[in-house]
């Protein structure tokens, strides 16, 4: 264990500009997501950042969650069965009061659920804090891209931005974590609060332009941000948002999109990409990493495209 700690260390170190394979939502394939589970098996699959989300209680502690409300795919109450449909925000309950729910599987019966197949059960998961994450990779360099669950019409239902953002980069700096984080989001506005307050923390901004949804065409996701200025080009407005990786749903990449995002000077890191075509498809593309359910799938991947592949830790 420590000779493969100390090969993370040096694999980090010597590489800056490595290959950025990233696990989503942990390994939200493989395991349930957003959980302590989630994040080990990735971590033994070999990984050079996970990728989770966040939300904050009542009583203001950051913790791992995609959703701001309680998810009945996801989420089991004290009595072991499933919330018979949306649950409270999360922002509503203490940290005490949310962890009497399980979130160790996911509802099989749900259409949610059915899309993971190979995932495997961990009953018993409550849901993680921050803090808790941050001690899980304290010690094998692995990196973390957390993302701030927020939109515009959020309201009450999560922190403000400005708000969301002071405790995030709190929780980074306590952690002596700056230089190992990444702050991503949909929703510009904490990514432009936390260059504000930490310039020394990477932010990561998010598109997706889709029939029913294309941030990057509305101001109110890229902090007042108009897409017209920057002469139509989504990389250009993630620039000048301050962000330091553009992370696009992989469909919406070209080369010269790609090409054109690395001439000033970002990096690219297409979500969410499961299959393994799409990934060598887009490693050839020239990305700077990918954002995965199945990490596993993604270092065969590599392997065969020569890329270095960073140490598994976990057991």
């Amino acid at each position: 264990m420590v000779r493969t700690l100390i090969a993370l260390a040096l694999w980090s170190s010597a590489s800056a500009h490595a290959f950025d394979l990233q696990g989503h939502r942990g390994t939200r394939g493989l395991a349930p997501e957003n959980t302590i589970a989630a994040f080990e098996r990735a971590l033994a699959i070999g990984v050079t950042t996970i990728e989770t989300d966040l939300a904050v209680t009542k009583d203001g502690v950051l913790v791992i969650s995609h959703d701001p409300v309680l998810n009945p795919d996801l989420v089991r109450g004290p009595d072991g069965r499933w919330l018979p449909g949306k649950g409270p925000p999360i922002h509503s309950l203490t940290l005490q009061e949310l962890r009497r729910y399980d979130i160790g599987r996911t509802d099989p019966a749900s259409a949610y659920g059915k899309q993971f197949p190979e995932q495997q059960a961990a009953d018993g998961q409550r849901f993680p804090t921050l803090k808790e994450l941050f001690a899980l990779g304290a010690g094998n360099g692995v990196r973390f891209a957390i993302e701030t669950k927020i939109t515009p019409t959020s309201g009450a239902d999560t922190p403000d931005a400005e708000t969301f953002a002071k405790l995030v980069v709190a929780a980074v700096r306590d952690a002596g974590m700056s230089g190992r984080v990444e702050v991503l989001s949909f929703d510009w506005r904490t990514l432009v609060e936390v260059k504000k307050l930490a310039p020394e923390i990477r932010t990561v901004c998010i598109t997706q332009s889709t029939a029913n949804f294309d941030n990057a065409r509305n101001a109110a996701w890229t902090a007042g941000l108009e897409l017209s200025r920057y002469d139509g080009s989504v990389a250009k407005i993630a620039r000048a948002a301050g962000c330091d990786t553009w992370s696009s749903f992989f469909r919406n990449l070209t080369p010269a999109s790609i090409d054109e995002a690395h001439a000033i000077g970002l990096t690219v890191l297409p979500w969410t990409v499961n299959d393994p075509a799409d990934m060598a498809r887009l490693i050839d593309m020239k990305v700077d990493g990918l954002i995965t359910d199945y990490p596993d799938r993604a270092r065969k991947v590599m392997a065969d495209k020569a890329i270095a592949l960073p140490p598994s830790v976990g057991k």
